[in-house]
């Protein structure tokens, strides 16, 4: 059974958390699964709106999938979470992926 398989038995047992989210919206996201992680991404950050790990990795994962206009709200959302946690390093990081957005959706890709 891969981790995959593993955390999706945990969550379908009923042991929902924003860490089982992540932890699984992350595998999926490394497998290559980017669409399948955004539901496990959105729970996560819905669970714990402080989560700034699962804000990044779901504005990451909307912009891979060319989701440009929500992968700049989630970063928006995520930097100000980050700020009210006092996690700057996950502040500065999403700054910069927000600039990436910025520049997608100005030169229209």
């Amino acid at each position: 059974m891969s981790m995959i398989d593993n955390l999706q038995a945990m969550l379908d047992a009923g042991q929902d958390s924003a860490l089982l989210r992540f932890t699984l919206g992350s595998q999926l996201h490394k497998a290559g699964k980017v669409t399948d992680a955004l539901s496990h991404l959105e729970a996560a950050v819905r669970q714990d709106p402080g989560y700034s790990a699962a804000w990044k990795l779901y504005g990451k994962a909307l912009h891979e999938t060319g989701q440009l206009d929500a992968a700049r709200d989630v970063y928006q959302q995520g930097i100000s979470a980050a700020g009210q946690q006092g996690d700057m390093q996950a502040v500065r990081e999403m700054k910069v992926f927000l600039k990436r957005v910025d520049k997608a959706l100005a030169a229209g890709d």
